[in-house]
């Protein structure tokens, strides 16, 4: 399953597109000792895999593959150029009406570079680290902005950003969440779902028909919908994380980690900017 929003296009390591290698046949060996995970790399002679029934896949021992390290500094690299560009935003750009615009316009060329980069077939390293770079004088305005209004909001923001990403991976790995197909599809469903009404939303508040933002308000409706969308930003981390390990397990080519840093800065910009909201929401109501 892929969407043309670059948050929901999760299509996994493999070549042909498919979401998360869900809709390939897993290896024997392996459908008998997980049923609830499918092999992407069916087809790769480097995934030459022994299997006891029940025990977790082992990555293939053959260079150029990607490995866990590989994942850990693409990712280091491409958040860390949003971080960067976040600092530099936020001291080099006064909270002005000029700033304001700057962020709108590097909302959009992010946009349009994720988009570029979910619907070719490699990774583009320099489209990644662009996308990470305008996403982050973006966030660094936004974040300047809550920041004035809502002291300590940014740091609280990261800090439950931190506090989500850390729970879900303790999750995922205790095996309290199995990353099915049937579970990806329900999720995508509801997250897509979210989308389309808060597109509505946004239209309806432009139109002057819904009020104070909306199911967007700075109030308890407003603080509901907040707490979904972080739901839903650690449902795609679920997916990440299925993903990384399939394609570590099953041997995906070495340039695939940037895919795998390319989902998790997606991701964690989502809940940053929701836990953004949520924390302003609150202090609003002290």
């Amino acid at each position: 399953m892929r969407s043309s929003n670059p948050v929901f296009s999760r299509r996994g390591f493999s070549r042909d597109n498919g979401y998360a290698g869900f809709n390939t046949a897993p290896q024997a060996g392996y459908a008998q000792g997980n049923p609830y995970a499918q092999n992407p790399y069916a087809n790769n002679p480097y995934a030459q895999q022994d299997l006891q029934q029940g025990a977790p896949p082992q990555a293939p021992a053959a260079t150029g593959r990607m490995t866990m390290d590989d994942v850990i500094t693409r990712s280091a690299m491409t958040l860390g150029t949003v971080a960067v560009g976040a600092v530099l935003a936020w001291a080099l750009l006064p909270v002005t009406t000029t700033s304001y615009g700057l962020a709108v316009g590097s909302a959009i060329i992010a946009f349009v570079l994720a988009m570029i980069q979910s619907f070719k077939r490699t990774p583009v390293p320099a489209l990644i680290l662009g996308y990470a770079a305008f996403e982050g004088v973006f966030l660094g305005v936004i974040s300047e902005m809550y920041n004035s209004q809502w002291s300590g909001a940014p740091f609280q923001a990261v800090l439950g950003t931190m506090a989500v990403s850390a729970a879900t991976l303790l999750v995922y790995r205790a095996g309290w969440i199995r990353v099915t197909a049937r579970y990806a599809r329900i999720g995508m469903a509801i997250a897509i779902a979210f989308v389309l009404v808060m597109a509505v939303n946004l239209l309806l508040v432009a139109f002057g028909v819904a009020e104070n933002g909306g199911l967007r308000s700075f109030g308890p409706l407003g603080a509901i919908v907040g707490i979904i969308a972080i739901l839903l930003g650690a449902f795609f981390l679920t997916l990440d994380f299925k993903q990384i390990e399939d394609g570590i397990a099953y041997g995906a080519p070495k340039n695939e980690a940037w895919l795998a840093a390319f989902g998790l800065t997606m991701t964690l910009v989502w809940i940053y900017i929701e836990m953004l909201r949520l924390v302003a929401i609150f202090s609003s109501n002290d």
